[in-house]
């Protein structure tokens, strides 16, 4: 069982920055493939980033590319999402997630799941 807790979110204006962190339970993080999702008011859950556990490859929305950044220390069972250049079409609640094998672009493959945090854009 693994459990995760999101914080980070919060207000910013267009052209800002944020990072969010999702720290994990239990002592197989390493083995993890983590991904960020985001979902907005009325729209499906999407998927934003995603890191492997064990090949430092990196994966993005194509509406994500270049401005966030994904990255994991797990030592700290922390996965981290950087958020730059933000827009008010980034306005969301930011989910991070984790499966036990490979990574994937798809919220039906992940099992665990955080609450979420909200991540605000003011234009």
């Amino acid at each position: 069982q693994v459990q995760l807790v999101e914080s980070g979110g919060g207000l910013v204006q267009a052209g800002g920055s944020l990072r969010l962190s999702c720290v994990a339970s239990g002592r197989t993080f390493s083995t993890y493939a983590m991904g960020w999702f985001r979902q907005a008011p009325g729209k499906e859950r999407e998927f934003v980033a995603a890191i492997p556990w064990n090949d430092g490859n990196t994966y993005y929305a194509d509406s994500v590319k270049g401005r966030f950044t994904i990255s994991r220390d797990n030592a700290k069972n922390t996965v981290y999402l950087q958020m730059n250049s933000l827009k008010p079409e980034d306005t969301a609640v930011y989910y991070c997630a984790a499966r036990p094998a490979s990574y994937s672009r798809s919220l039906y493959e992940y099992d665990y799941w955080g609450q979420g945090t909200q991540v605000t854009v003011s234009s």
